[in-house]
């Protein structure tokens, strides 16, 4: 795999130069660099810095192998020379998330493709966990019978609590698309013994 050979400033061991000298970012902004007369910093004396010595054994880091093509941001030349690679993207999901990525994360789009692709992929994990011996429960995942046995109603009368209002909604968010599903379940396989008899 051939990887690019330019060199950012953010890779590199040199610290990368301020686009404001110092005295235009303390005119700028209130307080800042509060911090850069050593006598103010709580880490002196044991912190000691030498200038233009970061302790780097190297030039550019090693990148990590790209193992399949990873989602990079259009504001990035490349990816980072290290990445996470614990959730491959796959499935519906893994190629909304790639769709997602062709836009700038300035966009909306790009956040609202992402976050509908967690739901997706919420969705076929669930799907997926069907075909095992050990199916997902909704009932006892959510929760939903620990408000009978762990005074789920008396923790909320009477009390100021930040999240009473939206409790009317929970059951409608977390129960409805089980239950819109089996309904789309039951008539699919309705439909499809009429057809047979």
């Amino acid at each position: 795999m051939t990887y690019i050979q330019e060199r950012p400033p953010t890779y590199t061991q040199e610290k990368p130069p301020l686009a404001e000298s110092v005295d235009q970012l303390r005119a700028r902004i209130p307080g800042w660099g509060v911090d850069l007369d050593p006598k103010d910093r709580p880490s002196v004396p044991k912190l000691r810095r030498i200038e233009g010595l970061t302790h780097a054994h190297w030039d550019f880091p090693q990148r990590q192998p790209e193992k399949w093509p990873r989602e990079r941001s259009v504001e990035h030349k490349f990816l980072t020379p290290v990445f996470g690679t614990a959730c491959p993207p796959r499935g519906v999901s893994g190629a909304m998330r790639r769709y997602a990525y062709k836009y700038s994360e300035g966009r909306a789009a790009h956040w609202v493709i992402l976050l509908a692709a967690d739901r997706v992929d919420a969705w076929e994990n669930h799907l997926r966990s069907l075909a095992t011996t050990h199916p997902d429960n909704p009932v006892t995942e959510t929760g939903v019978l620990s408000e009978f046995g762990h005074r789920g109603i008396s923790s909320r009368l009477g009390k100021k609590r930040a999240d009473l209002p939206h409790h009317v909604l929970d059951p409608v968010i977390v129960a409805g698309p089980w239950i819109l599903a089996a309904r789309v379940a039951y008539v699919g396989v309705r439909a499809a013994w009429k057809r047979r008899h």
